[in-house]
């Protein structure tokens, strides 16, 4: 819900060192998504929890979201489509 929206969630994933789950699928999950789409704000380390919600705002904003650089591109060329059907010319 939160992307839905524009924000970008804090995620902590459950880790198996502290016996929270069997395994790390939770931690390498998260730290896929935040790699690849730059998404999601991955906190391993629950001290530094803190810090990211304080500096929240901060972090965002030097993120590449490639989720609103998609929808940048993908808007960009629905327009274009859009144009091409309904005006007969491709801008």
């Amino acid at each position: 819900m939160p992307l839905q929206i524009g924000k970008t969630p804090i995620v902590v994933p459950r880790q198996h060192q502290f016996n929270e789950h069997v395994n790390d699928h939770q931690v390498e999950f998260a730290r896929n998504v935040a790699q690849r789409m730059g998404t999601i704000i991955p906190v391993e380390d629950i001290n530094t929890l803190g810090d990211v919600i304080m500096n929240y705002d901060q972090i965002v904003a030097g993120m590449g979201h490639g989720m609103s650089s998609n929808n940048a591109k993908f808007n960009e060329e629905l327009e274009n489509l859009v144009n091409e059907l309904y005006c007969g010319e491709n801008r």
